[in-house]
């Protein structure tokens, strides 16, 4: 088993955890969804996707390359970038934050070549930016963070 599946393992094993612990939460009998409603929809997907990753992983027969199995550089980088994120948050707000952070992921993550290649992250930051806002604030009702720069 490659570290790819051992960290399924990991994860799964941590989501099945917490997803129990997520049934000691009482419910309130003035809100029809209780407290634990999203946390085990989360987790839920989480250890079906890690379970995913251990299956694929279990039945994987190709042998992995040197950049594959290494790049703990690229890994850094985001951590990095994700850090900066969170930390702009307060400042920048939700909506302009977030519309960076997924811009400067998707160069990171697939430097772009080109006018298409730009037109494709702006594209992508824009429109996960804006389905993201609307279905947390519009249909979730979750207040988003905004900026106390921009009060945007």
């Amino acid at each position: 088993m490659s570290r790819d599946g051992i960290t399924g393992l990991v994860v799964l094993a941590t989501s099945l955890v917490f997803f129990a612990l997520t049934l000691e939460l009482k419910d309130s009998p003035l809100v029809p969804i209780g407290p634990g409603f999203y946390p085990r929809i989360i987790l839920g997907v989480t250890a079906a996707l890690a379970a995913i990753l251990v299956v694929t992983d279990w039945f994987s027969k190709r042998e992995r390359s040197a950049a594959e199995r290494f790049n703990y550089g690229l890994v850094t980088v985001m951590f990095a970038t994700f850090g900066l994120y969170v930390g702009a948050l307060p400042y920048l707000g939700f909506r302009i934050a977030t519309l960076i952070y997924v811009a400067a992921a998707n160069a990171i993550l697939a430097p772009p070549r080109g006018a298409k290649a730009w037109i494709r992250i702006t594209l992508v930051a824009v429109v996960t930016t804006v389905l993201t806002y609307y279905v947390f604030e519009h249909y979730l009702t979750v207040l988003l963070p905004r900026g106390r720069w921009t009060d945007f």
